[in-house]
């Protein structure tokens, strides 16, 4: 199985120890790298830089429906969230619930159909009937300016209303101003961190929302997965040794907040961090970052259908069909 892999990845706590080396792949000679932004990586996996990457669902989807789709994803998802805590509106905007925000003027981070902003637009859909094409919809850099991600496809259906931020404007300030009236973003906006009178969430008491939702649906949002390239998909032994690298640095950072418990945490600075590990646990239980396509068919499927209903991707998928064919029973 010797070969050589160029992985990218970002640096968070669940794969610090393939960066560091108390993890290795398996028979894979491999260099592990990273970046300051995540978007760079997937923006590095689209220029072939690497073999194999995490990548943000909605890049991976865009580039599947390329006419000779160049990669399959594995059942690794090194980043999760929640994000009704993703959306923001103008205090002044009279947005007192979900189903306000039709008609409006929302921005959105760096276009049309980012990771956080395709969950939250399908729940707003699901649960209050508040559909992108009631919208109006602006896309630029929540805190610093941004240009268009040129380097991936940018799909915008029939009917939907979008444009880009001014030159030099931030959705931040816009929202502050009142030039938009809600902004759905990745990243907190300088406002909110600032403590702006000017800015709020949709969902003030977001926590609250999201654990209700868990209980209700069993969905923690997956983000990103680990795609590589096609032509490594028949390298079933090959890529079995990736998976279980993840897998295992994933394990050990849960191990770590495992036995930590008996301690109270005390290797960590967060006062308190102990009673939300254990409400934690009552609620996601022992595995609450599970990998494999079992734990999150639900999760990706749900993704997928958003993804499909919101103009993104041609024709609506399964995890059936993204997935290299040999990790299914994961």
């Amino acid at each position: 199985m010797s070969t050589h892999l160029t992985i990218g990845a970002y640096a968070y706590e669940h794969t610090e120890a393939l960066f560091d080396g108390r993890v290795g792949v398996d028979g894979v000679d491999t260099t592990f790298e990273t970046a300051p932004l995540v978007s760079d990586i997937f923006r590095g996996m689209c220029e072939g830089r690497y073999d194999v990457a995490e990548f943000g669902l909605t890049y991976f989807l865009r580039t599947f429906d390329l006419d000779d789709a160049p990669f399959v994803a594995l059942p690794v998802f090194p980043n999760r969230n929640f994000r009704h805590s993703a959306v923001y509106v103008n205090s002044a905007a009279g947005i007192r619930k979900p189903e306000d925000l039709a008609g409006r003027t929302i921005g959105e981070f760096a276009l049309y159909g980012h990771d956080a902003g395709v969950w939250p637009k399908g729940i707003l859909s699901d649960e209050y009937g508040v559909t992108p094409d009631q919208c109006r919809w602006v896309i630029g850099g929540t805190d610093h300016p941004v240009p268009a991600f040129d380097w991936i496809p940018q799909p915008v259906p029939a009917g939907v209303d979008v444009r880009h931020a001014p030159d030099g404007r931030t959705l931040s300030a816009m929202l502050e101003s009142g030039e938009i009236d809600a902004l759905i973003s990745v990243d907190v906006p300088r406002a909110v961190l600032n403590g702006s009178p000017e800015v709020a969430r949709l969902f003030p008491d977001h926590e609250t929302v999201e654990r209700d939702y868990y209980r209700r649906t069993g969905i923690f949002p997956p983000m990103h997965l680990v795609a590589v390239r096609r032509e490594l998909a028949h390298r079933t032994d090959l890529l079995q040794a990736v998976y279980r690298a993840f897998g295992e640095a994933k394990d050990l950072a849960q191990r770590k907040y495992l036995k930590d418990a008996a301690k109270q945490h005390m290797s960590l600075v967060t006062p308190w961090f102990s009673k939300l590990f254990e409400e934690n646990l009552r609620l996601l239980g022992e595995d609450w970052w599970p990998y494999g396509v079992a734990a999150n068919r639900k999760a990706v499927d749900t993704f997928l259908r958003y993804h499909h209903e919101q103009g993104l991707s041609r024709r609506l998928l399964t995890s059936d069909d993204i997935f290299v064919p040999e990790f299914l029973g994961t």
